[in-house]
């Protein structure tokens, strides 16, 4: 087995990248700023995988991050005199083709790197005897044992395609201690702390919803997991950067784009139900206590097709008859189109208010988006005729946007796999091809029924407030469906928290999810509430169904929403 940091009881793993496009001086500040034995980086989202495969439509040798190499290029002589291992998924589509790229890099730098890769991710050229349709890409999501087998042959740099997110993490660690594959409590701690790390300054300050009780959130650092032997780790990052970590942080960050509390993986199927959170000091934050169950036997697919074409005109309406003056300009666009396009949608945003100092604040927003496979029905023929209402119909009429062509969208859906039918490979840095056999134990997944609940807040004098006075809440994106993870922090507001806010009540309180699925999810050690809001968001990021398309501020819109709190949690 490899033995990759110095202290054989700890492995420092540092994070670089959050998303293909995050900070890319990132590499450089977390070589430079202090002691890592490895540097991860994730790059890979559902929406990066419909960017990636309309980059390798136009160049079949691309495919990859491109940023990556740029930043390997300004730091490999810095990784390799540190002797800091480098783990990334930026392969993206093409893992194969980015180690040859970072070879050619490393070559011209005059540098002796061992470079890796693994792949067998991409099923694209199965996808029809799979039972997966005709997608533009269609990707498995891979664990963590080739990245284990490409270590563990010295490699300095080892890149992937889609493995999950947190493998980049759980690889190192599990090569580092020699864990067995059935090792699922060290494993299970791993992927915790990958889930913490893998979305960079998310666990450092970055949209934390108590923001303001932050010291220094201008530039925040990138975090580090100090993982030892038990799975156990501890949050943190370099000295001297800005941003915190403290158990909020950390727990934002677990929150984010979870469903229920198994977290399934191709490796182990995490209990998020078990985890405990303990600040040890500034800046530290304890994860333990997690434990871990096989994995499942499918793996899960991310596939991206061609949805179409989409193009969007947004109207300003300014002062009196707001109402009025949407209901003219959706009347008057309609009757005036020679083509009706597939979709057709309507969004007034009533931004304005009464008796406004500024002109933007009497103003009203009126988007029309329209979809249709055909480019024509949604190109000059939409929004040429959307421009001519500008001097017929309401008055003050006005746009923010210009007629243009439509552009194309995508559309995500999961689909699911045998793990048996996708192949795992290593290829190591001399070339050797070590194929990764699936897990032979396996458990199918099943949701955990709800925990038995606190004793009932009693009913006392309450004041009407925004949620968010006393709860945090993060939210994302997971395809059509949306998440919103929502805690306190204490125990007296946990028993209130988790009888006022059921499903009934977050229909409520967010009116566009009414008529949707809405799951909850119960984390009593977090003091957690998760909600799995289906539909949310159409067919994925790319579809953009709604102005939030990641679902992002939801999370936010909830805390926002003014309910009667007990005045003693206040």
């Amino acid at each position: 087995m490899g033995n990759l940091a110095a202290d054989p009881e700890v492995i420092r793993i540092g994070n670089c990248s959050g998303f293909y496009g995050d900070r890319l001086g990132a590499m450089r500040e977390m070589l430079e700023g202090g002691q890592l034995d490895v540097l991860t980086g994730d790059y890979l989202a559902e929406l990066t995988m419909l960017i990636l495969g309309r980059d390798r439509m136009k160049d079949p040798d691309l495919g990859y991050a491109k940023t990556f190499v740029r930043q390997v290029q300004d730091c490999l002589a810095l990784a390799l005199e540190r002797n800091v291992q480098i783990v990334a998924n930026a392969g993206g589509l093409n893992p194969a083709g980015l180690a040859e790229k970072l070879r050619k890099v490393a070559a011209d730098l005059g540098l002796d790197a061992k470079i890796a890769h693994v792949e067998g991710d991409d099923l694209l050229g199965r996808a029809g005897e799979l039972g997966l349709g005709a997608p533009l890409t269609a990707n498995a999501y891979l664990g963590a044992w080739g990245i284990v087998e490409c270590l563990n042959a010295g490699a300095d740099i080892v890149v992937t395609g889609r493995v999950t997110d947190a493998s980049v993490v759980v690889g190192p660690a599990a090569a580092h201690f020699g864990w067995a594959r059935t090792d699922y409590d060290p494993l299970a701690g791993a992927v915790a702390a990958g889930h913490v790390i893998e979305c960079g300054t998310q666990a450092t300050g970055g949209n934390f919803a108590f923001f303001q009780e932050l010291a220094d959130l201008g530039r925040p650092g990138f975090p580090i997991a100090e993982i030892r032997a038990d799975g156990s780790s501890v949050i943190t990052k370099h000295d001297g950067t800005g941003g915190a970590v403290t158990v909020d942080t950390v727990q934002a960050q677990l929150m984010y784009e979870i469903q229920g509390a198994r977290y399934a993986g191709p490796d182990v199927t995490t209990r998020l139900d078990s985890i405990e959170l303990t600040q040890q000091a500034p800046d530290r934050v304890l994860i333990s206590g997690v434990t871990g169950e096989a994995p499942p036997p499918r793996l899960k697919v991310s596939l991206n097709t061609l949805g179409g074409f989409r193009n969007e005109m947004e109207f300003i309406l300014t002062g009196l008859d707001i109402e009025a003056k949407a209901q003219l300009a959706q009347r008057q666009l309609e009757s005036w189109l020679t083509v009706r396009p597939a979709e057709l949608d309507w969004t007034l945003a009533r931004l304005d208010r009464p008796d406004a100092e500024t002109e933007e604040q009497a103003s009203a927003l009126l988007r029309c988006v329209v979809r249709d496979p055909d480019p024509n029905k949604v190109g000059r023929a939409f929004s040429s005729v959307a421009v001519e209402l500008a001097l017929a119909s309401y008055p003050g009429c006005s746009f923010t946007t210009l007629p243009g062509n439509g552009s194309p969208y995508g559309v995500y859906s999961p689909g699911f796999v045998d793990a048996t039918a996708v192949p795992h490979v290593a290829v190591l840095p001399e070339g050797t091809r070590v194929d990764i056999a699936p897990a032979t134990e396996t458990l199918a997944l099943e949701e955990v029924s709800e925990p038995a609940g606190p004793e009932t807040w009693p009913a006392r004098d309450t004041r009407r407030v925004p949620l968010g006075t006393i709860a945090l809440a993060r939210s994302g994106d997971k395809g059509g469906d949306a998440n919103i993870g929502v805690w306190v922090r204490t125990d007296d507001q946990w028993r209130w928290l988790v009888h006022t806010l059921t499903v009934e009540r977050v229909r409520e309180l967010l009116p566009e999810t009414a008529a949707l699925p809405v799951t909850r999810h119960v984390l009593p050690n977090l003091r957690a509430v998760n909600f799995i809001i289906s539909g949310l968001l159409g067919k994925g990021v790319a579809y953009q169904a709604r102005f939030d398309p990641q679902a992002k501020g939801l999370g936010e819109w909830l805390r926002s929403r003014h309910v009667d709190i007990p005045v003693e949690l206040l």
